[in-house]
């Protein structure tokens, strides 16, 4: 190791007190000796404990069912989630909207996205009205244990769009080491075989079994030939889940306006699709500092700004992409489901 990189041990040693996560970036987290001590494990513990100290100071924001349904499962669905009219309406304004697009490629598979600005709220009304609803905003929040804007996008999910390896999207993993939310509000119907969104039932929950798994994956992580793993965004095999206590995961084959909100340290993936399909919804996500004993105060988050944030940041990322990289491409102006 270059000795001149001891120099950043102090910034290594300050990121164990917020949400770095990876593994081959950081060589404390990597740490085998550190880990082989509980490093890893300490940190999803006290993690866990911190956003349920959160949950519970916010148990105002969403029906006691769903916090039921949240705490047994992971995740929050409620099909119908909009009045038909005001579904149709956000249909019809997002499908036929010709916005500025960004597209990331990863295997065979397109992401794209369409940033929710000042620009494509003022364009679909039916958009900033969801995105205002109390209960999109509650359910958010609450799951994210942080009582502050989420980001949120328009998302079009292309699948076979070339001829390469799977899109690694489909492999069973956790986003990151604590609680975090991703929410969904599907457009279209979602078939069992069109990539469906899939979630282990109850993978949340760090129990012995969990954080046994994850002490043995800390030891190996760093210098696995998996390298999203590696990165911090462990991956598992469904053979292992019955060994943990888990079913095997549930697949959202759902109709349109059906609204899933989970907590993304849970496994998941996106399920396979056996044909060229085309997945449009309104995607949300929240990630913060898990150790913060705070469930509100974010800067960022505040009117004005919190829906300039996405645009910020890919300006940012095109600007220094030489230093920070910039996996979202400029697509150019298309609707959602352009092939």
């Amino acid at each position: 190791m270059n000795p001149l990189r001891y120099l950043l041990a102090p910034w290594w040693a300050l990121q164990l007190a917020t949400d770095a996560k990876s593994f081959r970036d950081n060589p404390l987290i990597g740490s085998r000796r550190l880990n082989a001590w509980g490093l890893h494990v300490k940190r999803v513990a006290l993690a866990d404990r911190m956003e349920a100290w959160r949950w519970r100071r916010m148990e105002r924001l969403v029906a006691r069912e769903h916090r039921e349904a949240f705490a047994r499962d992971g995740y929050v669905k409620i099909e119908n989630f909009l009045d038909a009219d005001a579904f149709a309406a956000l249909r019809d304004q997002v499908m036929a909207y010709p916005g500025a697009a960004r597209e990331m490629v990863q295997g065979d598979t397109i992401t794209r996205r369409y940033a929710l600005d000042p620009e494509t709220l003022h364009a679909l009304p039916a958009a900033r009205a969801l995105v205002r609803d109390p209960r999109w905003q509650g359910l958010i929040r609450y799951v994210g244990s942080f009582d502050t804007e989420p980001l949120a996008y328009i998302q079009s999910i292309l699948t076979h769009r070339y001829d390469a390896p799977p899109d690694p999207q489909t492999k069973l993993h956790v986003d990151t080491f604590h609680p975090t939310v991703k929410a969904w509000l599907f457009l279209t119907n979602v078939a069992p075989d069109e990539g469906p969104l899939t979630y282990v039932t109850g993978s949340h929950r760090r129990d012995a079994a969990r954080l046994a798994w994850e002490k043995k994956r800390s030891l190996e992580a760093r210098d696995g030939s998996d390298f999203l793993s590696g990165r911090g965004s462990l991956r598992i095999d469904e053979s292992e889940l019955a060994a943990l206590g888990l079913p095997q995961p549930t697949a959202f084959a759902v109709p349109g306006n059906t609204l899933v909100v989970c907590d993304t340290s849970g496994f998941h993936a996106r399920g396979p699709a056996v044909r060229p399909s085309t997945r449009v919804e309104i995607w949300a996500y929240g990630r913060r500092n898990p150790f913060l004993p705070w469930t509100g105060f974010d800067l960022t988050g505040w009117p004005g700004l919190a829906e300039r944030r996405v645009p910020i940041h890919w300006a940012f990322r095109d600007r220094f992409r030489r230093w920070v990289g910039q996996p979202w491409a400029d697509a150019g102006r298309k609707r959602p489901a352009d092939g």
